[in-house]
């Protein structure tokens, strides 16, 4: 409870954000459109994070740091494209950050650093083999101690539904 009391996105002089955690996955796209135009309804901005989770066994092979130096340079064009749709879109120009770690870890402490995050925002799959792994990880266990409002977006909806549900 104690983090709820130290976020300071509604404070006069900041403005809240929303966190966005980009994948692979098609879905994700339909989360960054929510974001975004949401962001652009109500003013705010729009931070997004994708996880690169280090290559643990491959570290006595040498190969870790090269491995995730690609797998940094493959979300880092990730996210620039989801950039310049979100820029296109909805006018909003979102902070990109690339992490290395545990998603669930990265996105706690992303949350813990930047005081003016006020809501996670995560795609849900629409196929038959659930909504994806973090979201059932999120749901199940810890979406109760987040300490912000965990938003998740069907990748089943279209963009014209999103863009009416984000007001």
């Amino acid at each position: 409870m104690t983090e709820m009391k130290r976020r300071r996105s509604f404070e006069p002089g900041h403005r809240l954000k929303f966190l966005v955690l980009v994948d692979e996955t098609p879905e994700c796209d339909r989360a960054v459109h929510f974001a975004v135009r949401r962001a652009a309804r109500i003013n705010a901005r729009v931070v997004m994070l994708a996880v690169v989770e280090p290559p643990e066994s491959f570290e006595w092979l040498g190969v870790g740091d090269a491995m995730r130096a690609e797998a940094e340079a493959e979300v880092s064009e990730r996210l620039d494209a989801l950039a310049a749709a979100a820029r296109q879109a909805a006018g909003v120009d979102p902070e990109c950050v690339v992490r290395t770690g545990e998603r669930a870890d990265e996105i706690l402490r992303l949350i813990r650093e930047d005081e003016d995050i006020a809501f996670l925002v995560l795609a849900a799959a629409a196929g038959t083999d659930g909504p994806g792994p973090l979201v059932t990880t999120i749901a199940g266990k810890g979406a109760g101690s987040f300490p912000v409002p965990v938003v998740i977006v069907p990748g089943g909806l279209t963009e014209a539904e999103i863009t009416a549900l984000a007001g």
